[in-house]
């Protein structure tokens, strides 16, 4: 379903939310007309913070702060936390788990406490506006979280475990009472007492204790299902209901202890055949929310279509889906919602979780196809050629794009449409097909739950936003309402489209260039660009290292490989460095930069920090032995003269090269 990428795979390819499989809701065709239900209003808050949104896409805490989402939402999911596969316990290491969707040991010890703690930030990225010290017990996401809360007390931060990536183990853990407590009680004891393993130089007994408010249990799935090698058992479906009941009761003891209650929640799946598995009539006794993952319904993991919606409510008579075993639905959100809620006896669903305490789920990115003929409908249901291609901030993995990524498409009312029966939106340029969100759409399902009396809205995921985070401030204001007629749609499919498709088709998908990710709020006054690189010995020819500082004097001139002239840089990354070399330089106030590198090895990255807007960032997951260029642009803030750009590579991923930067 929500195909979320864990720990530093995740920060590798950049918040691959989802490759390859279909692991979600189904329902039949729409309802016929009944009366009227009265609407509940408002309802709960609740969206993901990736832990690898700080990496390509250079989206901080900070940002949850300034763009005003922090103070709308209730509860903040940092993801994701990953199961230890010898011990069986939380833990935190810093290992990149395998991109290969086909590799059954993909996540096995990988995690990124880097990230998580071993980050330093400076006063320009801070929530607090105060650079992180050397002597700081901890840095990272997890300081930045710590002061997100103090500004906004009324946020709740829970942490995620699983995703699917980590979800391998969850079935082992929640196998016998021992392996519950043992898991239980070392997840509170890491991330509740706060006694984080001493790694990056940061860490140490105490020193994670008020980071986090509960847990967040993202099992994909009970019963498999979830991603290749993943063990599974059929008493996964007793044994889920079993390990929250632990979770629930450690978390009130530890409670009592501190004087005041721990939450718990769970991401479901929202597929008759995945919900199946779990004890829908007994959760409710131990979680205070569930959260039904109901989107990545349809994608491009079928290549050649047919194109379908990502998340309908419901579905059209029309609809080409073949019925998923063994009863005979079709995904949709509203067969989702009542198999939960009221259960589903073809596929063994007993019902009974309290509708209060469902969310529906909302996507922040889009699945699409390209080649695709227009139709009668505007390319829905149409065949494809393949894959829609992919966009650098979400890892560049075809058949999915990020909404930042399809500004001049997804926010473009002549390519926007909308179906009155599956109540859902899809986006189509001649060529290109995307399926997801639309600010219609996103009122018709908050409708829905308002008129099903479920408990509000999860949206999945921050870092997927433009700079005016315009879902998230659409969605919450709908949330804060109420529906206006709780009336469901005919059966009959609209073929008459509001809009009509483009007369010429585009020749990529928009937009052709990759926005910043923050562009500048005024316009600059001068229009002729600073002279020169910016950059002092970016080429490296004097011999000599300086004015480039490297951690832990990891750093070199070499010789051999060169891009251009004798010399070149050369980082070699340890276990517990990444090392990464830096310089500032002088920049002129309310610019925007490109800054551009030629770079050789594999999980290299080039970036830049105090620019005094959005630091930015781009990486590459390997070269090939050859040099690549890469590049980021950046503006700076009103008041900003020196910025730091920086290069890096991976732990114990090998040594890499840079050449010839730039900054122009």
């Amino acid at each position: 379903m929500r195909k979320k990428y864990s720990g530093l795979v995740a920060a590798i390819v950049s918040v691959l939310i989802g490759i390859s499989t279909v692991l979600v809701a189904l329902t039949n065709a729409a309802p016929a007309n009944t009366a009227s239900t009265a609407a509940t209003s408002g309802g709960v808050k609740v969206a993901y913070y990736n832990q690898w949104s700080i990496y390509q896409n250079a989206f901080y805490p900070k940002h949850v702060d300034t763009s005003g989402m922090a103070s709308k939402l209730d509860y903040l999911m940092y993801a994701f936390a990953n199961i230890h596969p010898v011990d069986l316990t939380c833990f935190e290491a810093n290992k990149a788990a395998n991109q290969d969707e086909n590799d059954p040991n993909a996540g096995d010890g990988a995690g990124d406490s880097y990230a998580d703690y071993g980050k330093s930030f400076d006063a320009s990225s801070s929530v607090d506006g105060t650079a992180d010290a050397w002597n700081d017990p901890i840095v990272g996401n997890f300081k930045q979280l710590k002061q997100l809360k103090a500004k906004h007390p009324n946020l709740k931060v829970l942490l995620a475990i699983g995703g699917w990536t980590y979800s391998k183990y969850f079935s082992d853990v929640s196998a016998t009472d021992a392996a519950r407590k043992k898991f239980v009680s070392s997840c509170i004891d890491m991330f509740i007492k706060g006694n984080l393993p001493k790694q990056n130089g940061f860490g140490g007994p105490g020193t994670g204790k008020g980071v986090f408010d509960g847990f967040d249990l993202d099992w994909e799935y009970p019963g498999g299902g979830g991603h290749v090698g993943n063990h599974a058992s059929p008493a996964d479906r007793d044994n889920f209901t079993l390990l929250t009941a632990e979770f629930r009761k450690q978390l009130d003891a530890q409670g009592t202890a501190d004087g005041k209650r721990y939450g718990l929640t769970a991401a479901v799946a929202a597929g008759q055949d995945k919900i199946r598995h779990y004890e829908t009539n007994n959760l409710g006794n131990y979680l205070d929310l569930v959260n039904v993952m109901t989107y990545d319904m349809h994608g491009a993991w079928d290549a050649k279509g047919p194109t379908n919606f990502q998340d309908p409510i419901y579905s059209r008579p029309d609809d080409p889906m073949t019925p998923v075993p063994p009863g005979n639905g079709k995904y949709n959100i509203d067969a989702a919602i009542n198999a939960w809620i009221k259960g589903d006896s073809s596929y063994g669903i007993p019902g009974g979780f309290p509708a209060k305490k469902l969310t529906v789920g909302f996507p922040f990115y889009y699945r699409g196809w390209t080649g695709v003929p227009a139709g009668n409908s505007n390319g829905l249901f149409q065949p494809a050629s393949g894959p829609a291609a992919g966009g650098p901030y979400s890892g560049n993995v075809p058949g999915i794009r990020m909404y930042k990524e399809l500004l001049g498409l997804v926010d473009n009312p002549s390519r926007t449409f909308f179906d009155p029966v599956a109540q859902a939106a899809y986006f189509y340029d001649g060529t290109n097909w995307w399926g997801g969100d639309s600010k219609q759409s996103i009122q018709a399902k908050v409708d829905y739950l308002h008129c099903k009396g479920l408990g509000g809205a999860m949206m999945y995921s921050l870092e997927n936003l433009d700079p005016a985070s315009t879902l998230f401030h659409h969605l919450v204001k709908a949330v804060d309402g109420s529906a206006s007629n709780c009336t469901p749609p005919t059966t009959t499919p609209t073929t008459t489209p509001t809009t009509t498709p483009p007369t010429t088709t585009p020749t990529t998908t928009p937009p052709t260039t990759t926005p910043t990710t923050t562009p500048p709020t005024t316009t600059p006054t001068t229009t002729t660009p600073p002279s020169g690189t910016g950059v002092i010995n970016g080429d490296f020819e004097s011999g000599a290292l300086s004015p480039w500082t490297c951690t832990n004097n990891l750093g070199s001139i070499v010789s051999t490989p060169v891009h251009g002239g004798k010399n070149a840089l050369a980082g070699a990354p340890s276990s517990s460095d990444n090392a990464q070399c830096s310089q500032a330089i002088t920049v002129e106030p309310g610019r925007t930069y490109t800054l551009s590198a030629w770079v050789n090895g594999k999980y290299v990255y080039l970036g830049v920090t105090g620019s005094g807007t959005s630091d930015t960032s781009n990486w590459t997951a390997g070269t090939g032995g050859a040099y690549q260029q890469l590049s980021t642009k950046f503006t700076t803030g009103a008041s900003t003269t020196k910025v730091t750009v920086w290069v890096h590579g991976w732990f114990s991923q090998g040594p890499y090269n840079a050449d010839d930067i730039t900054v122009k």
